[in-house]
């Protein structure tokens, strides 16, 4: 496998220096705030040159979900990259363009320009998107165990087009299309894929008021292999049967009544609640507006302490695997979930869960974990942690929320003291705070 070297040898073609950037688009997988598209100007589809984020600023991007059907997609400017809400399930393709200018070598005044492409999805439904009809274009075929790429130039197969691979690390291989413009890669490991080709148009002309000689075009194809994984990694179903064993949990749990009393936007309220062994609430107190309020955020605390949420041997295994390649994300490893009902991906570090990425209601929902502390078994207990939202549809922030709580040890279980909510978003600046005082074990004294 050649490394480097593959990108220098398209541009030493064209008799220019080693260093070389392509226009890149990746679909990254569903994470934090939902999914979204990337598009980076650089040697690979995982990072972009900050240098250059002006320069590629002004690409245009399209997104196609049903065959045929090409909608422009919205890019947002980041310090390094460009980024675009794509929706989470279904097959897409995201499909773009850049005339980055004329420029001076001493070969000549050439205009360059980029086309990228991106796929994800079912293999199936991938095969029947339609392609962008760039004037350059890779357009790929997913079997079972290859991946048939078809150079086109103006629509038509390209023969004798040189087809570059290269992978996350950077090692590559070269391929040569056929009398039909096809040839065929077999990629020998999973990960994330870019392929790239290039054409010499002789035709001149000026752009932006420069003239040039030749139009240089680039054509990108970035994809993961395989492109709809299935099955388990046994490493990732270790780390995340792992993080929720870790949890703090009320084992033989004999229920408990307290004293409550909070505050909801500046009014306060008062009395007090009974949570069962099978973790049950009953809720009495003198401001019934917020007595739903009060009862859902004990109901979920109590569930979430509830011993039938630490996974035993006997229960079945997770379907869990890596969703990506990155290891060193400060907030641990991204772990795709198969099959879940609540959420699409997670993050552990640690041995805790870091972050809980779902959709919800028509929303993208990330669950972020700010800080945990031990108990006396050594389990965590969640301290602090945010919960943000996004709209599905369009990736605009709803709204986010910053939940603290505090517990206090009562016999063998921690039981929660403090329970307070803040939340930012349209309508402004609300808190929502409860206390629970007095707890008495069911059948015991009062501690």
């Amino acid at each position: 496998m050649a490394r480097l070297g593959l990108i220098v040898v398209v541009w030493a073609g064209f008799a220019m220096s080693a260093y070389a950037h392509f226009l890149f688009v990746r679909i990254c997988p569903p994470a934090e705030s939902g999914r979204v598209a990337e598009v980076y100007f650089s040697e690979y589809a995982s990072a972009g040159d900050p240098r250059f984020i002006d320069k590629v600023a002004g690409a245009k991007f399209w997104l196609q979900t049903t065959p045929g059907e090409f909608r422009p997609l919205p890019l947002r400017k980041l310090s390094d990259r460009l980024r675009a809400h794509v929706p989470v399930d279904g097959s897409l393709m995201v499909a773009g363009r850049l005339d980055y200018g004329v420029l001076n070598r001493p070969s000549g005044m050439f205009l360059l320009r980029h086309y990228s492409k991106a796929v994800a999805g079912d293999a199936e439904q991938v095969n029947r998107l339609a392609p962008k009809n760039t004037p350059l274009e890779i357009v790929a075929t997913f079997e079972k165990d290859a991946v048939l790429l078809t150079a086109l130039l103006d629509g038509k197969p390209l023969p004798k087009a040189t087809i570059s691979t290269v992978d996350s690390d950077l090692a590559g291989e070269e391929l040569t299309t056929d009398d039909q413009g096809r040839a065929t890669f077999k990629p020998d490991h999973p990960g994330l894929f870019c392929v790239y080709t290039s054409h010499v148009n002789p035709t001149s002309g000026e752009h932006q008021g420069k003239n040039y000689d030749e139009i240089r075009e680039f054509a990108t194809l970035s994809f993961s292999w395989p492109l709809t994984p299935s099955g388990a990694d046994p490493e990732a179903v270790s780390m995340f049967e792992e993080a929720l064993a870790s949890r703090a949990a009320w084992h033989d749990f004999p229920g408990f009544s307290a004293d409550i009393a909070g505050e909801v936007e500046g009014r306060p309220f008062a009395g007090s609640v009974t949570v069962a062994a099978d973790g049950g609430v009953e809720l009495d107190i003198d401001e019934d507006p917020f007595a739903e309020w009060v009862q859902d955020q004990l109901e979920s605390i109590t569930m979430h302490r509830a011993a039938d949420q630490t996974p035993s041997p006997d229960d079945p295994k997770p379907v869990v695997r890596f969703a990506d390649e990155a290891v060193d994300h400060p907030l641990g490893r991204l772990l795709e979930f198969e099959g879940g009902h609540f959420a699409t991906s997670y993050r552990v570090r640690d041995k805790q869960i870091t972050s809980v990425n779902r959709v919800l209601d028509g929303q993208n929902m990330t669950i972020t974990v700010l800080d945990n502390t031990e108990n006396a078994e050594g389990k965590f207990l969640p301290r602090s942690y945010t919960v943000q939202y996004w709209d599905e549809q369009t990736g605009q922030p709803v709204r986010s929320e910053t939940v603290q709580d505090r517990w206090t040890r009562v016999g063998n279980w921690d039981l929660p003291a403090e329970h307070t909510v803040t939340t930012a978003s349209a309508d402004g600046f609300s808190v929502r705070s409860f206390r629970l005082a007095k707890h008495q074990l069911a059948g015991n004294k009062a501690d």
